[in-house]
């Protein structure tokens, strides 16, 4: 009997967790581990088969405020040295952004909140995770802080209007996202109501167009996700848009 691969998630913040995201890792078949860096001290090494990052209301070197983000820089450092497939999201995505040479900007540029519509590139073709992916997918934002300046020959993958990077891939197996694919709609009812209308957003609304967008949005960033688990599974073979052997170019239902 084979043993099951395993993937490593930290989780930066109470509220912050995988939500949806562990469900489908573990029904591709993996192994998942939880580490709140916020309560518990992160290894030193990465004893895992894959690396996820999750959100958090931090910039990836806050480290007066997020003391446990040095040892996360140090295991996504790790991870890029040895090929380990990485899913960076928000904060992680930004981390990842960080670790590797780019430049992340806390509150610049105009703040997204909400299912909002986000464009593949045309580098996508042939991404392990984007390709043959709709060309305009909702994803839910949540962010003040942006990547403004990608790492040295990451390849840009996903853009809305507002944010230009909001997928990028570092190296064959890292991927960092600015949206949040494991959110449902029901997180933006936990939202500040008042923090949003002070930039201009209304939750019931926000709320409204997440859940129309759901039964759109919901299959492709589960493909997506589940791609990632196979990168994982297969020991990082699925590669980047050198080596990406067969996979989907639809969306299952």
């Amino acid at each position: 009997m084979t043993t099951p691969k395993r993937v490593l998630i930290i989780q930066n913040t109470p509220s912050g967790g995988p939500r949806r995201l562990e469900t489908w890792l573990t029904d591709a078949g993996l192994d998942v581990e939880i580490l709140k860096g916020f309560e518990t001290t992160l290894p030193e090494q990465l004893d895992a088969d894959g690396l996820v990052v999750l959100g958090g209301g931090y910039l990836p070197d806050a480290d007066d405020r997020a003391p446990w983000l040095p040892a996360t820089r140090s295991l996504v450092e790790q991870a890029l040295r040895e090929k380990t497939p990485v899913l960076g999201i928000c904060l992680g995505g930004q981390l990842l952004a960080h670790v590797a040479g780019g430049v992340v900007t806390g509150e610049v540029g105009a703040p997204e909140n909400g299912s909002t519509p986000i464009t593949l590139r045309s580098e996508c073709g042939g991404d392990a995770l984007f390709d043959g992916l709709p060309q305009t997918v909702p994803g839910i934002e949540h962010h003040v802080d942006a990547i403004t300046e990608l790492p040295p020959e990451a390849v840009w993958l996903a853009q809305t209007d507002r944010c230009p990077y909001q997928a990028f891939r570092v190296g064959p197996v890292a991927w960092g996202l600015q949206f949040h694919p494991e959110i449902t709609a029901d997180r933006i009812l936990t939202w500040d109501t008042e923090r949003l209308a002070a930039q201009g957003f209304d939750r019931t609304q926000l709320h409204a167009t997440a859940v129309a967008d759901e039964p759109v949005s919901t299959p492709v960033w589960r493909t997506m996700v589940t791609r990632f688990a196979a990168t994982i599974s297969d020991g990082g073979a699925r590669a980047g848009s050198s080596d990406v052997g067969e996979r989907p170019t639809t969306v299952p239902g």
